[in-house]
């Protein structure tokens, strides 16, 4: 009997098989799924298959003709997070908050290569020697990254960030331990009295996972810009809703659209509130310049170790896009621009946390930006060093600027 290895030894052949006798530009799926199943039972019946071995035979060699190989069945897994492709030879998963190595590996350089093309192809991007380094995603929403050589020296470099097909909500993050009601029930407030509310956080710490569930406190009745690098939000309850993502140059070098151009885009097209799923670099000023000009209720993300490293890493954004601007000029937009910044963490057990939430008070008399904590996660006595155990924590500082909650008609204290 036939084993597993060996069935995926054949699907390379009956792959070659096809593409030598069969014109593949003009078969419809249906039409290449019946020569694969029609190609599939004569070795069947030679080799003895049995119909699970004969169906599963099917669907690989399918997939390794249109689909994407053997990345098809763990896109499938909805349980992975993560895909890591470090050349042909090793494929990494994120799988419950851990990353591990997978047995499989792409039969060469060059199938690797050939589904990295279609990837970058179904999106409208082009990935070559001259342009190695392209951010694109799945039809499925899911975040893409490809580096090729001569910049990777270990072969096609491939990364998908999986994008969840059910949207987050704070429930779901206050089921996570991520928040309390309580806590979630504030944040609504403050997004309905339309704070400018800024995510913090390191890689892997659920920043845009966050921003989608705080998204979904806007309310149903307004207009809503997004901007992103890669389309992942996914706001359900907004009907005014227009959606916009940057876009690389093209080989020759021209058609690129950045995040800049696309927030000063967006203030042309009578946005209520601009949400921009993160920012990295000059486009940190125009971001802020909107949120000083009208556009209250604005939210967005960006990577940094805390809050108060938050705020040097907008100010070094900022000079990238206006280094003649004196350094307390840039702070002083930045203090009158953010008002909450909520501070996210991977902790040591690999759980996301929710590990401040701040207020920005404006500027000390020293020139610095003050921040006004309030509220604190702290770790309980439960809490061991391979699981983290603890609750965010109100501090007794009060919300120094609640002028934005009485306008709304909120008289609820924060």
């Amino acid at each position: 009997m036939i084993n597993d290895n060996d069935l995926q030894a054949m699907v390379p052949d009956l792959r070659d098989y096809i593409v030598d006798h069969y014109q593949l530009n003009k078969l419809s799926d249906e039409q290449l799924e019946d020569v694969i199943e029609d190609l599939v039972r004569e070795r069947a019946q030679t080799l003895g298959l049995r119909v699970s071995q004969r169906v599963d035979l099917e669907r690989q060699v399918f997939s390794s003709i249109r689909g994407l190989g053997i990345l098809d069945g763990i896109m499938d897994d909805p349980s992975i997070t993560e895909v890591m492709v470090n050349g042909p030879d090793k494929i990494f998963i994120e799988k419950g908050g851990r990353v591990v190595r997978l047995d499989e590996r792409f039969e060469s350089e060059r199938r690797l290569e050939d589904i990295i093309q279609r990837i970058v192809g179904r999106a409208g991007r082009e990935v070559n020697q001259a342009n190695p380094i392209v951010d694109t995603r799945l039809s499925d929403g899911s975040r893409v990254n490809v580096v090729l050589r001569p910049i990777s020296m270990i072969g096609p470099i491939l990364t998908i960030r999986k994008f969840s097909q059910t949207p987050m909500t704070m429930e779901q993050l206050i089921r996570f331990g991520s928040l309390t009601p309580d806590i979630a029930e504030k944040l609504r407030l403050l997004v309905r009295a339309k704070f400018n509310i800024f995510i913090s956080g390191g890689t892997g710490s659920g920043k845009t996972t966050f921003l989608n569930a705080l998204s979904n406190y806007i309310p149903a009745d307004e207009r809503i810009i997004t901007i992103e690098d890669s389309a992942e939000l996914q706001i359900a309850n907004i009907d005014n809703l227009v959606s916009m993502e940057t876009r690389n140059a093209n080989a020759s070098g021209v058609g690129e659209v950045t995040m800049r151009d696309l927030i000063k885009s967006s203030l042309r097209m009578r946005p209520e509130r601009i949400v921009v799923g993160e920012v990295r670099g000059a486009e940190a000023l125009d971001m802020l310049q909107a949120m000083n000009t009208g556009h209250d209720g604005s939210l967005s993300t960006g990577h940094a170790n805390s809050p108060k490293d938050m705020l040097s890493r907008l100010e070094t954004m900022v000079l990238t896009g206006a280094s003649g601007l004196p350094l307390p000029a840039v702070r002083q937009q930045i203090a009158s621009a953010l008002d909450i910044i909520i501070h996210l963490s991977r902790l040591r057990d690999h759980s996301r946390k929710t590990m401040e939430i701040t207020e920005v008070v404006g500027m000390t008399e020293d020139g610095e930006i003050e921040l006004n904590p309030l509220y604190v996660f702290e770790e309980d006595a439960k809490s061991r060093l391979d699981k983290v155990s603890g609750s965010l924590v109100r501090t007794e500082n009060k919300l120094v600027h609640n002028f934005k909650l009485q306008l709304s008609g909120i008289k609820v204290e924060i």
